[in-house]
């Protein structure tokens, strides 16, 4: 199929959501879109249609949506005119999603709003935004084909798929080629929420728009990264989901994979969806395959027992709803990975991630080499190296730790850190991930979101560490208390290299 043109800012579309019942639209979607137009970004004329086997009229959903918006929106509706005009445009139609009778009446839907715009003539923009469990994905792709919803003669189509793409590397495969069976890979945008966050952004800004750190981003001056993405909560309603998870596929595979991408990627030629993604994509070729046989020297995994979090006491992993009294599911990874290419050859990238630890950080750690001389011996030992810090949540932003004379008459030296709070900078909030990453899906711009290839590589990076864990002993879980930083052999998993956990 043809690509399409980019939109202009007011061309029109319709965006329909399908399970559109279900959290995700009402904590994210629909007060991102309402956040894009109090700010006047999104374009118009738009109409949104949310698809859900519950049974609702539009005014029920329109006031479901309005609680949701106070409750989870960025901006807060500044007046009843402003609200009515964007309720006018929200729409809701029940239906089972498995049943192709829901397809014919959504496309009646669609060509009636369609028609019923100024001018009727606009081209007919769609779309589709899958926010239902994986397990629904493939009726509603083979669904959307048959009906005929995904022809581009009348103005672009798109979909967006929320992860998990698949749960191994053959499911992640299928799934590509059922999407390849009616659409093109231009018009997939598989969704990494973390990607839109406006410190990772700033990221590849960082690296790319400042002369300054660019030599220095290399095995000659870097030691180490450590990549950080700790929650405090627990797994919460999210149970018998993360049973068919853990830690490894929820997280891993894909918001800590793209961040390192972001960090050990070449620059690309222009800042264009390809080059960009071209980019990710050849990190990941370049990472060290993982070995059956030295699975533990690469991987740890971990599970919470019960502790105490913010000082009142919470449940183990194995006491939550919907979780097996027994489960060996992970609620913690650690990964030690090589990325072998001239840039990064010897430079270890440790990677974690886990639920109701000490507290809630996202966060990438670059230490950089100690000085090969230290003249000033009157100062004790043990000083720190340089390390440079993008801290993603909470508390955005980048902090450098530099070392400096103490006051006194020795020379001792002491960490002095340069510190950069986006909120302090800027001012405001900041714009919420799917607020960006929507917005570019309309207007056609791919830069933020996996390509599918990315997607079939990152699974067939960590294939050897599921299949290893599946088939290997069961361990002594639970092995870590809520509320601290992890398993206690993931001290001795970084120790290893000479290296430390950077608990913030």
């Amino acid at each position: 199929m043809p690509s399409v043109a980019m939109p202009s800012v007011d061309e029109p579309f319709s965006l329909i959501i399908f399970g559109a019942s279900g959290d995700l639209t009402r904590r994210k979607l629909v007060p991102a879109l309402w956040s894009l137009y109090a700010a006047r970004t999104l374009p118009e004329p738009f109409a949104i249609v949310a698809v859900a086997r519950t049974q609702m009229s539009h005014e029920e959903f329109r006031r479901r949506m309005r609680d949701a918006i106070t409750e989870f929106a960025r901006i807060q509706p500044p007046s009843e005119n402003v609200w009515e005009r964007f309720a006018s445009a929200l729409f809701y139609l029940s239906g089972d999603p498995t049943s192709p009778e829901l397809y014919l009446h959504l496309e009646a839907t669609l060509a009636h709003l369609e028609s019923a715009r100024p001018g009727g003539k606009e081209p007919a923009n769609r779309l589709f935004y899958c926010a239902t469990p994986p397990s629904l994905y493939d009726d509603i792709i083979q669904h959307i084909g048959s009906s005929g919803l995904a022809r581009q003669d009348q103005g672009w189509r798109r979909i967006i798929i929320e992860k998990p793409f698949g749960r191994d590397y053959e499911s992640g495969r299928a799934l590509n080629r059922q999407l390849a069976d009616v659409f093109s890979e231009d018009q997939v945008y598989r969704i990494d929420h973390y990607l839109g966050k406006e410190t990772v952004q700033n990221l590849l800004v960082f690296r790319f728009a400042n002369g300054i750190f660019e030599p220095i981003w290399n095995r000659n001056l870097v030691a180490e990264v450590q990549i950080t993405v700790a929650e405090s909560i627990g797994v919460e309603t999210r149970g018998s989901y993360y049973e068919e998870a853990g830690a490894l596929r929820d997280m891993m595979q894909n918001h800590l994979l793209q961040l390192l991408c972001l960090i050990a990627m070449e620059a690309p030629v222009t800042f264009e969806a390809e080059r960009v993604r071209e980019e990710k994509n050849k990190v990941l070729q370049a990472i060290r395959p993982i070995e059956m046989a030295h699975i533990d020297e690469v991987a740890l995994r971990g599970q919470y027992g019960p502790g105490f979090v913010a000082n009142r006491p919470v449940p183990g992993y194995r006491q939550e709803k919907g979780v097996a009294p027994d489960s060996a599911t992970e609620t913690y990874v650690a990964l030690k990975l090589q990325v072998d290419n001239w840039r990064w050859a010897g430079v270890p990238f440790y990677l974690r991630t886990g639920k109701r630890l000490e507290k809630r950080v996202s966060e990438i750690a670059i230490r950089f080499r100690r000085t090969p001389h230290m003249i000033f011996r009157r100062s004790p030992g043990g000083v720190e190296a340089n390390e440079l810090v993008i801290r993603i949540q909470p508390d955005e932003g980048i902090a450098l730790t530099v070392l400096a004379k103490t006051p006194g008459p020795d020379v001792k030296l002491g960490p002095v850190m340069l510190d950069f709070h986006y909120g302090e900078v800027f001012g405001g909030q900041t714009p919420e991930a799917y607020e960006r990453l929507l917005l570019d899906a309309i207007h056609g711009d791919a830069t933020l979101y996996a390509r599918g290839d990315w997607v079939e590589q990152a699974w067939m990076l960590l294939d050897p560490v599921l299949k290893a864990w599946a088939h290997g002993p069961a361990l002594a879980f639970p092995n870590y208390e809520a509320g601290s930083w992890g398993p206690a052999e993931a001290d001795t998993f970084i120790a290893r290299d000479g290296g430390r956990w950077r608990n913030a």
